[in-house]
């Protein structure tokens, strides 16, 4: 026993090993979202300087419901990134799966849990024809997506039909952008995401220490938990505060529902890309598509699953645009993919594949809605938000083709 507890501990790594190994990569120019999470941080202190509504509880959950279809639409995104490919029919699939979302309820008469279900079932088929024609018939992932991008637009306008609108009235679909939780349930919340990182941690060291590989120091992983409780906390109190315009006639205070399905999706997408073999073929692919056929993964399988994974992320994307608009028009989802793209790229994902997390697309989606927010509240002309976007994304897509370079070079 004393034996196999040495054997663990030497395998650990010191804390401050952890520290030089992190700097040496961003010296290597691997800085992951560091840019992204300095970026903004600036762009927060500048807007709330600018505008000291920006800090206040009502703009801050305005801003969570604002990210998350972005958020979503990017999770699913990094999946197609990883492998180098693209994807720019994921808007208008979210706009086609929230108007059919809208129209089996509306004019059919279908339960809410079952009009979910065939939008669910809608963005999977979707991803799967996609895939198929990009791994099987050699079609390059670009011109599939594109024609999709412009035929879904007329299949759009027929499924809503000739008003061009469809109202949504279902109230567990509007809660979900539009309502709080109640208070404890934030609370709670947290508290399962701080249980769920320290027991995954742990099961993680102790496998690592089996198969004889260095562990990251415990006090690390202890050093994150309490980070998480800290700012945890200190996000569920601030949303918790009142921000009802009439609070006596409508109190607005809480946590929004929206937020722990977009924790969800995060922590079972990283999950399938960290922690299971399908992940660590995802990875291979993207990195090297022939070394990868080379050593026996089915690189064609691969293709056409992460393609059905981030059409079904587009399809919650979807529902998440009908419930924040309480609507579906024509015109549902043109205009997101880009911004979608966008938010990966500039959280830290690489458009050459291989490169890239979960946690980037999400600090990148934080990053474009706090320009769209901040723009607003200081009375810039919408223009710019455009303008300012495609300069961090160009910003971005420089970084991440340096990077690249250093990294076939080494």
């Amino acid at each position: 026993m004393s034996e196999q507890n040495a054997i663990q501990t030497g395998n650990e790594g010191s804390f401050l090993e952890v520290g030089r190994d992190y700097f040496k990569r961003i010296k290597s120019g691997e800085t992951g979202s560091l840019p992204a999470l300095l970026g903004l941080v600036i762009l927060a202190t500048i807007f709330a300087l600018a505008n000291p509504i920006f800090l206040k509880p009502i703009n801050f959950a305005n801003l969570l419901t604002q990210a998350a279809t972005v958020t979503t639409l990017a999770m699913g995104l990094t999946f197609v990134l990883l492998l180098g490919e693209i994807d720019l029919s994921a808007g208008v699939t979210a706009g086609l799966s929230a108007a059919f979302l809208a129209v089996s309820m509306a004019s059919y008469g279908v339960p809410w849990p079952f009009a979910v279900v065939i939008s669910l079932i809608l963005g999977m088929f979707v991803g799967f024809m996609i895939g198929l024609l990009v791994a099987k018939v050699g079609i390059p992932s670009f011109v599939v997506t594109l024609a999709v991008f412009l035929a879904f637009q007329g299949l759009q306008l027929v499924v809503v039909g000739k008003g061009g609108l469809i109202g949504i009235e279902a109230p567990p679909i509007l809660a979900i952008m539009n309502r709080p939780m109640p208070l404890s349930f934030g609370w709670i919340l947290l508290l399962i995401i701080l249980v769920i990182y320290v027991l995954t941690s742990l099961i993680s060291r102790r496998q690592r220490s089996n198969s004889g590989q260095q562990n990251k120091p415990l006090s690390l992983v202890l050093f994150k938990a309490v980070i998480i409780l800290v700012v945890g906390g200190a996000l569920v109190s601030f949303l918790n505060l009142e921000r009802g315009a009439n609070p006596a006639v409508t109190s607005l205070k809480g946590v929004p529902y929206v937020v722990p399905i977009v924790i969800l999706l995060l922590a079972g997408g990283t999950f399938v890309l960290n922690r299971t073999k399908f992940g660590r073929h995802v990875y291979a692919v993207g990195g090297n598509a022939e070394a990868a056929r080379r050593a026996g993964i089915r690189v064609s399988r691969v293709r056409i699953t992460v393609f059905m994974i981030s059409s079904t992320f587009a399809g919650i994307a979807g529902i998440l645009l009908a419930s924040r608009q309480a609507s579906v028009d024509a015109a549902a989802g043109r205009s997101i993919v880009l911004s979608a793209i966008a938010a990966a790229v500039v959280g830290g994902v690489s458009l050459f594949g291989g490169r890239g997390k979960l946690t980037d697309a999400v600090i990148g989606g934080f990053v474009i809605a706090v320009i769209d927010n901040g723009l607003g509240l200081i009375g810039l002309a919408s223009g710019l938000n455009l303008a300012i976007t495609g300069g961090v994304l160009l910003l971005a897509a420089t970084a991440d083709a340096i990077t690249s370079r250093k990294s076939k070079t080494s």
